[in-house]
Parts: structure tokens; sequence; C-alpha cells
């Protein structure tokens, strides 16, 4: 991976500048061996890189216990914006309810298998995470080798406050998801998500009452 690290996107301490500068990195080094993940839970990620990057292919994790709002919400995206949406789907012949008894195991099949088979022959990673989301992401670099997945890791909006996030979307007129405005702040899979209560973090409402704060996506 040593060829891969070469001139890795620095922070300046510019967040809307670093997130552009780390998407062009990306396509300059690897070009069609970027791959964009986004979840949809809102317009930034998706319409930062293809703004960034027009016609950059966006993968979609279509876990199929998606919110039918986000289902909605990631079409309406693509329509708007001209986006070029991969959806990568689990195994047909999953067992349907394990989320009740073992989320570990539904997310590991439904989201962190469904990833893999996404980042085949890739080279990089982009992801939207940010350090505002909880305490577990506070210490996440711009850049870095994921050594796990065997892919150079970008997060260009880490920096990005929340603040930030809804600078962008005035600027841009982005649309919110249709759940936003029922208290769910972190949008998952219908059946471990919840709204949020006033002044809670904002990940509160995924897996609520149980310890579970990472699907495994970024472990």
């Amino acid at each position: 991976m040593s060829d891969v690290t070469t001139s890795f996107p620095l922070e300046t301490g510019r967040p809307f500048i670093d997130a552009r500068a780390a998407l062009r990195w990306a396509h300059r080094t690897h070009g069609d061996a970027v791959c964009v993940t986004a979840s949809f839970g809102d317009a930034t990620l998706a319409h930062l890189a293809n703004d960034t990057i027009p016609g950059i292919e966006i993968t979609l994790l279509d876990t199929g216990y998606l919110f039918a709002e986000t289902e909605w919400f990631a079409d309406t995206m693509r329509d708007r914006f001209d986006l070029n949406i991969r959806i990568v789907r689990p195994a047909a012949d999953l067992e349907r309810d394990v989320w009740q008894t073992d989320t570990d195991a539904c997310c590991a099949a439904r989201k962190v298998e469904p990833l893999q088979q996404a980042l085949q022959n890739r080279d990089v990673w982009v992801t939207g995470l940010r350090r505002d989301d909880s305490p577990s992401r506070r210490s996440a670099p711009l850049a870095h080798v994921d050594l796990l997945k065997n892919v150079v890791k970008v997060n260009p909006l880490v920096s990005w406050s929340d603040a930030d996030v809804a600078n962008y979307a005035a600027q841009h007129d982005l649309p919110e998801h249709p759940l936003t405005d029922r208290n769910y702040e972190s949008i998952g899979c219908w059946p471990c998500t919840r709204p949020v209560q006033d002044g809670a973090d904002a990940r509160s409402g995924r897996w609520a009452d149980s310890e579970k704060t990472e699907c495994g996506l970024h472990l």
C-alpha cells in the first residue's frame, strides 16, 4: 500500500476546501478505483462528491431494511442532481429476522459483507464519517490506510461541524431526508433506528437501549 499513500491530503482547517481537495486527490490518484459510499441519511456527501467530480459513482448499500423514505430520498437525489448511483445488496438467502436476536450478525451480513463486495478492485473508499457524529469518531483522520479492508479510507467530511453541514445544504439548496422533521438525526435501518430525544447525541437513536454504537463498517 506504500504507493497508494503518496501525497495524502492534509487538513488545513478549512473544512469545505479540505473536503474537495480530498475527493480530487482520490480521483486524481486512483480514478475509477474509488468507491464512494453514501447512506443517504442526508444529501451532503452524495452532492459534494458529484459536484466535485461530476458523474462519480456513488454506492448505496441497500440492506433490505432501509426506510422507504431513504429509498425515495436516494431516488430524488439521483433525479435532481443526475447522480450515478450503484446499489449493492446482500445475499438473497439471508435469515430475515436475525436482527431481532443478533444485531451484530445482521449488520455483518447486510452491511459489512456488501461493503466488501463494493470494495472489490477498489483502492480508495470515500465515506461520510464525521468526528461530530459520536465520541467514538472524535479521532478519525481525513485519510488513512485501512489495513483490514486493504484500501485507503478517505473521510472528506471528517472535520465538518453540524453548522458546516447546514451551511453547505443552504448554499446548494439541498433537500432534507423526510425523516429529519421527525427527529431522526442518524438514519440507518428501520428495525434499529429511533427518533432522537431533544439534546441527546445524534446517534443515540441507533440501536437504542443497547450498548451497540457501530454497525461494523467503521471498525
